[in-house]
């Protein structure tokens, strides 16, 4: 009898040991993009390259999820951005620096995260599927164009991605986003600047409002970002925006609005973005977006016109290729430039700038 109670013991708490596992995931997943890109203008001349992380970024990362009970989870999310054609890290990143978080989800009281994640612009605007970028031109089809004098710090070209939506990140920071109720969600988000002596100094905050509810969804959200250099005047940078999108049949439509501030030399820019795509089979899709952009007087009232559109086509459930093509027209003295192009001679010589590309996706 006391072997046959052991042994009962033992099997028992085997399948609790089994049922607790079950509760608990680590999940694998990645993206890869490359193809070849046609550029019309780069400081005069016209180029043919490879280029990856164009219809979405190259990406590897796990995550995982257990259960605690009572309807709360421990969560967490390490990614790794890459370059496909070389295998290396992406300019001044490391293992994960494109996200890595650790946090709590409650079904009742919401979710909170810690780490180096989106801030509200990405998180809240185009994870809610209101940029027409994302069903168009998408790397190149974000924000960029005649504003090289926005000087915008830490950036590349001084205009790249400016309102935020490519991706951007808060390191050190604390986020917050509620429950759902009849359809409305908000968050809040606070990363530290980490500087010694100063609670406010290079600090940052991000905020959003959401709205979903059947086939429309509609999101607002706010950025402030300072940076600190000691000895310098801090420099804060704003961005707030707002979007929506509507499906019905086999069509989705969307639209974008979004603004950039910078507080160092009163630079401004604003867009604002309508796109289309429609589901030709289920294999088959096409989509299509025109953006306007505006600056003030500090960016020479430079504007600038956009239209892009792709086709894609799924080989699978996983992979997919497509064709794509963009035309940016600038004002007058305006120097065009597309998303992406962000090398020393990446602005095109003149009011121009096209590109077209032909690629292949896949996911894992």
């Amino acid at each position: 009898m006391k072997k046959t109670q052991i042994a009962l013991a033992i099997f028992a708490g085997a399948l609790m040991s089994t049922a607790v596992y079950a509760q608990s995931s680590i999940t694998l997943f990645g993206l890869i993009d490359t193809g070849v890109t046609y550029v019309s203008n780069q400081s005069g001349n016209h180029t043919v390259k490879m280029d990856d992380g164009v219809n979405g970024p190259n990406l590897w990362g796990m995550r995982g999820v257990e259960d605690l009970g009572g309807g709360t989870k421990a969560i967490f999310e390490l990614v790794n951005q890459f370059q496909v054609d070389n295998g290396q890290f992406m300019p001044n990143a490391s293992l994960f620096s494109r996200t890595s978080l650790v946090g709590l989800v409650n079904d009742r009281a919401g979710k909170l995260t810690l780490g180096n994640q989106y801030d509200f612009m990405t998180d809240a605007l185009y994870f809610g599927g209101n940029d027409p970028a994302e069903i168009s031109g998408h790397f190149y089809a974000f924000r960029a164009g005649p504003f090289q004098k926005l000087d915008l710090p830490q950036n590349p070209t001084g205009a790249f991605d400016w309102d935020r939506m490519a991706g951007e990140r808060i390191a050190n920071s604390v986020k917050y986003v509620t429950p759902v109720f009849n359809g409305f969600s908000a968050g809040a988000m606070y990363g530290f600047g980490n500087v010694t002596g100063s609670v406010g100094a290079g600090n940052s905050t991000s905020f959003a409002l959401n709205y979903a509810a059947n086939s429309f969804g509609a999101n607002a959200a706010y950025t402030n970002i300072k940076y600190y250099t000691a000895g310098s005047p801090q420099v804060s940078v704003r961005n707030w925006g707002i979007g929506a999108h509507y499906r019905f049949g086999a069509w989705f439509t969307n639209a974008l609005f979004t603004t950039v501030h910078n507080s160092a030399n009163g630079a401004s820019v604003y867009e604002g973005s309508v796109g289309a795509q429609y589901r030709i089979t289920p294999a088959l899709a096409t989509g299509a977006s025109y953006m306007y952009m505006k600056g003030n007087s500090v960016v020479d009232n430079n504007h600038a016109h956009q239209v892009a559109a792709i086709v894609d086509y799924s080989l699978s459930k996983r992979t997919s290729v497509y064709v794509l093509g963009l035309y940016q027209r600038a004002s007058s003295g305006g120097f065009a430039q597309v998303n992406g192009m962000n090398s020393a001679d990446g602005a095109s010589s003149g009011q121009t700038q096209a590109v077209a590309r032909v690629g292949l996706h896949t996911r894992f």
